[in-house]
C-alpha cells in the first residue's frame, strides 16, 4: 500500500459501518486526511486493485466474504457545508443529508429540504441520484469534484452525469470529494416547516429505528415498489433473522443475527414472488457489494 497521511486499516470489518450490521471486512479501509492524500493514494495505488466508496452504509448490503481491494471512506476532513452565495452551497462528499439541509435552512436557502430525508452522504447522494419527497440530486446539483481511480482530480457538472432515476454515469472507483447546490431563497422559518413535515412522514411509514438499509427496490415505471410487494403476500415475510418490513413492504429488517446471505436471499425471494404475481421484474436500489462467503 501507498504511504498515506489519513488512515489505512488493513482487513476493517465493514458490518459496525453499515446499517444492516451485517457482512465481512474491507480487505484495506482508508480514510484520507484530504483531497490531496486521496489523490496521491489513488495515482500511486496498483490500478488493478479495485476501489469503492463507502457513505454512511445506509444503502447497502456488504456480502458476508467482505470486500476486496481499497474501501475509501470520507471523515470529518469532508463534512463541511460553506455558503457560496444567497443560493449556493459547497459540500464535503463526507456531509450528512441532515447537515446539509439544516446549514441551507440556517442561510435561507429552499429546495434542499429533501435531503433531511435521505440517511447518506453528499458522495452516495451524487452517485446514485439520491432522492425523496419529488425531488432528485439532479434537482439541485451545479457540478461535483471528484477523484477518479487514477489519482486524477476533475470537476464534473451535472450534465455530465448522465442523469436518471436513482442512477449517473459517475466513473467506476470515482470518489466525490465536493458537490455545490443550488437553492433558490426561502424564509428559514418555512424551510423549517417543510423539514419537519418530512420527518414526520418517514416517521409514521418507514422502520426508522431498525437495523435496516432504506428503500430495497427501485420504484418500476408506472408502479411503486412497495405495492407490488405488498400484493405478492411478502410484508413481513421472513428468513432466518432477515424480514420484510411490516411497517413498509420496501425496506429488509435484520431482526438480530441475519447474516447478509439472509438478507439477499430474502430479497431475491420477494424479487421471485412480485414476478410471478405481477409480471413486473424489480430491480434492486440498495447496493449489494464485496463477495459472498
Amino acid at each position: 500500500m501507498p504511504e498515506v497521511r489519513g488512515k489505512l486499516t488493513p482487513n476493517a470489518p465493514l458490518a459496525p459501518l453499515v446499517w444492516f450490521k451485517s457482512g465481512g471486512a474491507a480487505e484495506w479501509l482508508f480514510e484520507p486526511a484530504d483531497a490531496d492524500d486521496l489523490s496521491g493514494f489513488l495515482a500511486a495505488l496498483d490500478p488493478a486493485i479495485p476501489v469503492m466508496g463507502l457513505g454512511l452504509g445506509s444503502n447497502m448490503i456488504v456480502r458476508d466474504g467482505g470486500v476486496p481491494g481499497v474501501v475509501i471512506r470520507l471523515g470529518k476532513a469532508f463534512a463541511s457545508v460553506e455558503q457560496l452565495d444567497e443560493t449556493t452551497l459547497r459540500c464535503g462528499g463526507g456531509a450528512s443529508g441532515i447537515l446539509v439541509s439544516s446549514k441551507a435552512r440556517d442561510w435561507g436557502i429552499g429546495g434542499v429540504e429533501f435531503l433531511r430525508s435521505i440517511p447518506g452522504t453528499v458522495g452516495g447522494f451524487v452517485r446514485m441520484n439520491g432522492g425523496a419527497y419529488g425531488r432528485e440530486t439532479c434537482d439541485i446539483l451545479v457540478e461535483c469534484e471528484v477523484v477518479l481511480r487514477s489519482g486524477e482530480r476533475r470537476v464534473l457538472a451535472n450534465a455530465d452525469l448522465g442523469y436518471t432515476y436513482r442512477h449517473s454515469n459517475l466513473p467506476e472507483g470515482a470518489i466525490v470529494v465536493s458537490a455545490t447546490f443550488r437553492g433558490f431563497p426561502k424564509p428559514s422559518d418555512a424551510i423549517q416547516a417543510e423539514m419537519d413535515r418530512i420527518a414526520a412522514a418517514r416517521e409514521e411509514s418507514q422502520p426508522l429505528r431498525s437495523k435496516t438499509g432504506g428503500s430495497t427496490f427501485k420504484n418500476p415505471e408506472g408502479h411503486k415498489a412497495w405495492a407490488l410487494v405488498d400484493a405478492a403476500g411478502c410484508r413481513g415475510l421472513r428468513r432466518g433473522d432477515a424480514q420484510v418490513s411490516e411497517k413498509h413492504c420496501n425496506f429488509l429488517l435484520n431482526l438480530g443475527e441475519a447474516s447478509s446471505a439472509d438478507i439477499e436471499a430474502l430479497g431475491e425471494d420477494v424479487r421471485a414472488r412480485v414476478k410471478a404475481q405481477s409480471g413486473v421484474e424489480l430491480a434492486w436500489e440498495i447496493q449489494r457489494v464485496g463477495v459472498a462467503k
